[in-house]
């Protein structure tokens, strides 16, 4: 530990990274340099822990005093190494308490993401950190991407390049976890296709922001996403073209920014 700065300056940076892509509403880069230095901070004030410790162990020999000692000067002998322990113990406890405020904050932006796309894991990977925002707002998203020629796909960083790879696995196993609930709770077996496979009675993943007003909907492809199977059939969404479609055929497509909502 240099002595030009104190126990607790790294997480205090750290959460400084916190409240600032909270406030910007951005997913700012996994700062793995600053978080393995505040690991080894904490292996370092847990030896400095364990030897104070060691050191405030009571030891044979100071039951054998010559009775030189009053309790009093006894018992602050005792207890000498207290205001050290307390001190690294503290310093521990804080800077366990912003690591796990940090990767908090950004698991629950990383949530945000996910279902601000209808739950799109390959989408949202693909993505850069401004579209999967707009992704939020279909309207402005699709807007956008019609104005500047797909400008946002085009984007030098994507959202991936900002996570850790713990951060890829938890949207993994949280998309797992998802399709696994809406396969046991909100979908029900069905005949077509010889009796196998699922319907889903209720569409988790989709908005509801803005609630529906007709069944149909008319919309315009603003990024190619190929062939569609609707209940009118199938239906190869180019873009610039214009269709009236069943809302819930399509909805998440809306979501994810490839159609946009006239």
């Amino acid at each position: 530990m240099s002595n030009a700065s104190q126990y607790g300056d790294l997480a205090t940076q750290l959460l400084t990274e916190s409240r600032r892509s909270t406030a910007t509403n951005t997913l700012l880069k996994y700062n793995d340099v600053l978080v393995r230095a505040i690991i080894r901070e904490q292996r370092d004030l847990d030896a400095r822990l364990e030897s104070a410790l060691a050191r405030s162990a009571p030891d044979d020999d100071d039951d054998d005093d010559d009775g030189s000692l009053t309790d009093e000067e006894r018992e602050a002998l005792k207890n000498r190494w207290m205001p050290t322990i307390l001190l690294y113990q503290t310093a521990i406890l804080r800077n366990k308490r912003c690591l796990l405020a940090y990767h908090h904050h950004r698991l629950e932006l990383l949530k945000d993401l996910y279902w601000s796309v209808g739950g799109a894991l390959p989408l949202l990977l693909a993505l850069p950190p401004a579209a999967a925002k707009a992704a939020a707002g279909a309207q402005a998203a699709a807007s956008a991407a019609a104005a500047g020629g797909g400008a946002a796909a085009a984007a030098p960083q994507d959202v991936r390049s900002k996570l850790s790879p713990h951060e890829v696995d938890f949207l993994r196993s949280y998309s797992d976890s998802l399709r696994i609930l809406r396969e046991e709770a909100f979908s029900s077996a069905t005949e077509a296709a010889g009796g196998e496979g699922i319907t889903e009675d209720i569409d988790l993943l989709a908005p509801i922001s803005h609630p529906p007003k007709d069944l149909q909907v008319h919309v315009r492809v603003v990024r190619d996403c190929g062939v569609v199977y609707t209940e009118l059939g199938a239906i190869d969404f180019k873009r610039g073209h214009r269709f009236l479609v069943r809302r819930a055929d399509i909805e998440h497509l809306i979501v994810q920014g490839y159609l946009e909502e006239l």
